[in-house]
Protein backbone atom coordinates (compact mmCIF):
# COMPACT_ATOMS: atom_id res chain seq x y z
CA UNK A 1 0.00 0.00 0.00
CA UNK A 2 0.98 3.77 -0.74
CA UNK A 3 0.50 6.34 1.97
CA UNK A 4 1.21 9.70 2.53
CA UNK A 5 2.03 12.88 0.83
CA UNK A 6 5.56 13.73 -0.71
CA UNK A 7 7.12 16.85 -1.68
CA UNK A 8 9.90 16.38 -4.38
CA UNK A 9 11.28 18.22 -7.02
CA UNK A 10 11.33 17.67 -10.86
CA UNK A 11 15.26 17.28 -12.03
CA UNK A 12 16.57 19.02 -14.96
CA UNK A 13 15.69 16.05 -17.24
CA UNK A 14 12.17 15.58 -16.09
CA UNK A 15 12.55 13.14 -13.92
CA UNK A 16 11.41 12.50 -10.29
CA UNK A 17 13.16 10.40 -7.42
CA UNK A 18 10.22 8.01 -6.00
CA UNK A 19 10.49 8.14 -2.26
CA UNK A 20 12.91 5.69 -0.99
CA UNK A 21 10.60 3.83 1.23
CA UNK A 22 8.78 2.80 -1.86
CA UNK A 23 11.55 1.93 -3.92
CA UNK A 24 11.87 -1.50 -3.17
CA UNK A 25 8.50 -2.60 -3.08
CA UNK A 26 8.48 -1.38 -6.37
CA UNK A 27 11.20 -3.63 -7.47
CA UNK A 28 9.84 -6.59 -5.91
CA UNK A 29 6.36 -5.90 -6.93
CA UNK A 30 6.53 -4.98 -10.31
CA UNK A 31 10.63 -5.31 -10.91
CA UNK A 32 10.48 -1.37 -11.07
CA UNK A 33 7.86 -0.70 -14.15
CA UNK A 34 4.88 1.82 -13.87
CA UNK A 35 2.59 2.82 -16.01
CA UNK A 36 1.89 6.62 -15.74
CA UNK A 37 -1.19 8.11 -17.14
CA UNK A 38 -3.74 11.16 -17.21
CA UNK A 39 -6.98 11.47 -14.45
CA UNK A 40 -9.79 12.41 -16.35
CA UNK A 41 -11.48 14.14 -13.17
CA UNK A 42 -8.42 16.16 -12.07
CA UNK A 43 -4.88 17.87 -13.13
CA UNK A 44 -2.88 15.05 -12.13
CA UNK A 45 -0.95 11.99 -13.28
CA UNK A 46 -2.21 8.72 -11.73
CA UNK A 47 1.18 6.41 -11.40
CA UNK A 48 0.85 2.20 -11.38
CA UNK A 49 2.67 -0.51 -10.80
CA UNK A 50 2.40 -2.67 -14.10
CA UNK A 51 0.58 -5.27 -12.23
CA UNK A 52 -2.33 -2.69 -10.95
CA UNK A 53 -2.29 -0.93 -14.36
CA UNK A 54 -2.99 -4.42 -16.66
CA UNK A 55 -5.62 -4.56 -14.17
CA UNK A 56 -7.64 -1.49 -15.32
CA UNK A 57 -6.45 -2.00 -18.97
CA UNK A 58 -8.36 -4.99 -19.09
CA UNK A 59 -11.27 -3.41 -17.38
CA UNK A 60 -11.18 -0.43 -19.50
CA UNK A 61 -10.62 -2.70 -22.69
CA UNK A 62 -13.71 -4.52 -21.81
CA UNK A 63 -16.12 -1.46 -21.73
CA UNK A 64 -18.21 -1.37 -25.04
CA UNK A 65 -16.54 -0.31 -27.96
CA UNK A 66 -19.65 1.49 -29.16
CA UNK A 67 -20.17 3.62 -26.52
CA UNK A 68 -19.31 7.39 -26.64
CA UNK A 69 -18.04 7.76 -22.94
CA UNK A 70 -16.69 4.41 -22.61
CA UNK A 71 -14.15 5.33 -26.26
CA UNK A 72 -13.63 8.95 -24.75
CA UNK A 73 -12.38 6.98 -21.40
CA UNK A 74 -10.31 4.50 -23.04
CA UNK A 75 -8.67 7.31 -25.39
CA UNK A 76 -7.89 9.17 -22.33
CA UNK A 77 -6.34 6.33 -20.40
CA UNK A 78 -5.24 4.05 -22.61
CA UNK A 79 -4.06 6.47 -25.14
CA UNK A 80 -1.94 8.44 -22.74
CA UNK A 81 -0.65 5.45 -20.49
CA UNK A 82 3.06 5.62 -20.61
CA UNK A 83 5.46 2.74 -19.31
CA UNK A 84 8.42 3.92 -17.71
CA UNK A 85 10.64 1.79 -15.49
CA UNK A 86 12.50 3.31 -11.89
CA UNK A 87 16.23 3.44 -12.88
CA UNK A 88 19.10 2.42 -10.41
CA UNK A 89 18.91 5.75 -8.51
CA UNK A 90 15.11 5.48 -7.77
CA UNK A 91 13.90 8.14 -10.84
CA UNK A 92 11.33 8.16 -13.42
CA UNK A 93 11.34 9.81 -16.69
CA UNK A 94 7.75 11.68 -16.90
CA UNK A 95 7.32 12.39 -20.17
CA UNK A 96 7.11 15.60 -21.57
CA UNK A 97 2.90 15.29 -22.62
CA UNK A 98 1.70 13.66 -19.45
CA UNK A 99 3.54 17.15 -17.50
CA UNK A 100 2.11 19.25 -19.90
CA UNK A 101 -1.09 17.66 -18.84
CA UNK A 102 -0.79 18.15 -14.89
CA UNK A 103 1.40 21.09 -14.89
CA UNK A 104 3.72 19.73 -13.42
CA UNK A 105 7.40 21.70 -12.86
CA UNK A 106 9.81 21.86 -10.20
CA UNK A 107 7.80 21.44 -7.23
CA UNK A 108 5.74 17.81 -6.89
CA UNK A 109 3.73 16.44 -4.94
CA UNK A 110 3.58 12.65 -4.68
CA UNK A 111 0.30 11.66 -2.93
CA UNK A 112 0.05 7.94 -1.72
CA UNK A 113 -3.59 5.93 -3.10
CA UNK A 114 -3.11 2.75 -1.70
CA UNK A 115 -2.41 0.61 -5.01
CA UNK A 116 -1.13 3.51 -7.09
CA UNK A 117 0.23 6.99 -6.68
CA UNK A 118 -0.88 10.60 -7.62
CA UNK A 119 1.66 13.03 -9.03
CA UNK A 120 0.52 16.51 -8.72
CA UNK A 121 1.49 20.21 -9.48
CA UNK A 122 2.66 21.53 -5.91
CA UNK A 123 0.63 24.66 -6.15
CA UNK A 124 -2.18 22.97 -7.70
CA UNK A 125 -2.26 20.19 -4.43
CA UNK A 126 -2.22 22.92 -1.97
CA UNK A 127 -5.33 24.22 -3.67
CA UNK A 128 -7.15 21.63 -4.50
CA UNK A 129 -7.05 20.22 -1.04
CA UNK A 130 -7.43 23.03 0.69
CA UNK A 131 -10.65 23.46 -1.38
CA UNK A 132 -11.83 20.26 -0.80
CA UNK A 133 -11.24 20.69 3.26
CA UNK A 134 -13.77 24.09 2.83
CA UNK A 135 -16.43 21.99 1.33
CA UNK A 136 -19.58 22.24 2.86
CA UNK A 137 -20.27 18.61 4.77
CA UNK A 138 -24.02 18.70 3.55
CA UNK A 139 -22.72 18.98 0.07
CA UNK A 140 -21.26 14.53 -0.01
CA UNK A 141 -24.05 13.65 -2.55
CA UNK A 142 -24.45 9.88 -3.26
CA UNK A 143 -21.80 8.40 -0.82
CA UNK A 144 -23.01 10.46 2.29
CA UNK A 145 -24.53 7.27 4.08
CA UNK A 146 -21.68 5.52 2.81
CA UNK A 147 -19.43 7.51 4.47
CA UNK A 148 -21.42 7.91 7.38
CA UNK A 149 -20.84 4.01 8.34
CA UNK A 150 -17.29 4.70 8.61
CA UNK A 151 -14.90 5.29 11.62
CA UNK A 152 -11.74 7.58 11.80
Amino acid sequence: MFRGVHSINLDAKGRIAIPARFRQRLRDHCDGKLVITVDRADPCLPIYPFPEWEIIEEELTKLPALSKPSRRLQRLLIGHATECELDGHGRVLLPSPLREFASIDKHVVLIGQGKKFELWNEQIWIERRDAWLAEDEGDEGPLSSQLESLSF
